[in-house]
Parts: structure tokens; sequence; C-alpha cells
């Protein structure tokens, strides 16, 4: 006989449901760039799963993740879903508490900033190391890319959201300082979510947030460093306050 659901303990059947364009961009993310979960332990697949399904709020914050029914779910034993948990701690997407187990966290104002803070000051590092080594190869990023970033601002906040995350990734892919990558990418699924969060509260900023992008595609084209590391800043603050301010809108709004 199963065990009969509470209030804070989620409907987990959306682990089971195939993973959309969104969900594959937050598996990259806790796999750190790696292109496929061929190359990943079973903990890091439920652990990617898991995540998704968080990032999309189909698991809500507060909410608890038991080891038994993740289990049960996926078919697989309770031992890496203990390590997922873990990685999704590591994270900051879930939180352990006493007597209480995983639970998802709360998007929360004070961290969005930090991890804004953080991610400005080391995309500005990015950048400017990239645009002295790699302009070249940049700007053909930025050319693959943004096609699909001015499309998606036009589709919806998941095809944006997933789009701008891709075009991330590969400007950090271009560094020869691995160590700030890994930096920026160990952020990436919290300034994910945050970014998602944002967006779903005032998708019509999505165009303007597109617009930027292209600014600073045509910042890189002119080889103008200092702009492009000045655009990017500005790009990074406008998605942060509009975080923050989703934050402070009501739940029952």
């Amino acid at each position: 006989m199963s065990r009969p659901k509470t209030q804070d303990v989620p409907d987990l059947s959306a682990l089971l449901v195939p993973q959309n364009d969104l969900m594959l961009a937050v598996e990259r993310a806790v796999l750190r760039g790696r292109e496929t979960s061929q190359l990943a332990s079973l903990a890091e697949q439920i652990a990617a799963k898991l995540a998704g399904v968080i990032t999309l709020d189909l698991v809500h914050a507060g909410q608890r993740l038991l080891e038994q029914d993740i289990s049960h779910v996926l078919h697989v034993s309770r031992a890496p879903v203990r390590e997922a948990l873990r990685i999704l701690e590591r994270d900051r997407l879930v939180e352990f508490q006493p007597r209480r187990g995983a639970l998802v966290t709360a998007p929360d104002a004070t961290d969005l900033r930090d991890v804004y803070s953080v991610r400005s000051a080391l995309y500005a590092m990015l950048l400017q190391q990239v645009m002295g080594e790699r302009p070249a190869d940049l700007e053909a990023v930025f050319d693959a890319h943004m096609p699909q970033v001015t499309e998606a601002a036009q589709d919806s906040v998941d095809a944006y959201a997933v789009a701008t995350f891709l075009l991330n990734f590969a400007i950090a892919d271009l560094s020869s300082n691995r160590l700030l990558a890994d930096l920026l990418q160990s952020i990436s699924l919290r300034t994910l979510r945050y970014v998602r969060l944002g967006l779903a509260s005032n998708p019509a900023a999505m165009p303007a947030f597109a617009k930027s992008w292209c600014d600073l595609h045509e910042a890189v084209a002119k080889r103008d460093s200092d702009l492009v590391v000045e655009i990017a800043e500005q790009r990074i603050s406008e998605i942060r306050d509009t975080a923050v301010l989703a934050l402070d809108v009501p739940q029952d709004s």
C-alpha cells in the first residue's frame, strides 16, 4: 500500500515525462557542460532530472524530496538518489533539514544578488580575456547563436532561457582559463533558475533583453572590449533586477 501524499511532498510523475529543451539545458549545467549523459554517473543523471523539474517549478519550494519516493518512481536504489540530492545541495537547489530531509530551496533575493554579483565579475573577466585572445571566435559564436536568441525572444520564456543559456555556455567554452569557465558553469544552474523566474514575471521584457544581446554582438564585431564589458554588465544587472522584482510579487497575485 502506497504512503499517502501530504502537501509538502510533490508529485514526482514529472520525472518520467520526456525531456524538453530547458531540461536538457539544466542537465548540461548539472554535468558542468558535458554534452551527453552517457558520460554521467547514475547519481548525476538523477540529479539532472530533479534539477529540471525544480527549474520548471513542477516541484515547488519547500516541498520534501524523499529518497524512497524518488527511488520508486525511477526504479533505482536509494544510494544514487542520496548522492543525487547531495549534488543538488551543492547547486543550492535543495537543503537538508533535521528530521525533514531534503527540501527544495526557495528563490531568495539575497542569494540572487550574491550570485549575480559574482557572475558579473567573472563574466567581465571572461569577456576581457576572450576579446584579447580570440575575438574572431567570439564573433563566430555570436553569429551562430544570435538567430536562435532573437527568434526565441518572440516565442516563449523557456525558449529564450535555453537560447541564452547555450550562448553563455559557448562563450565560456572559448576561455583558456578553465577555472574561470568552470566557476561560471558552476553557478549557471542558479542563474538559469533566476532568469526564468524573472522573465516569467515579465515576458514582455524579452525583446528588450534580446536587443541587448544584439548590441553586445555589434560591440564584439567592432572589437571594442570596453563596450563589450559595459553592455554585458548592464545586461546582467537588468535581468537581476527583473528577477528581484519577481521575488517581491506576492505569490497569490
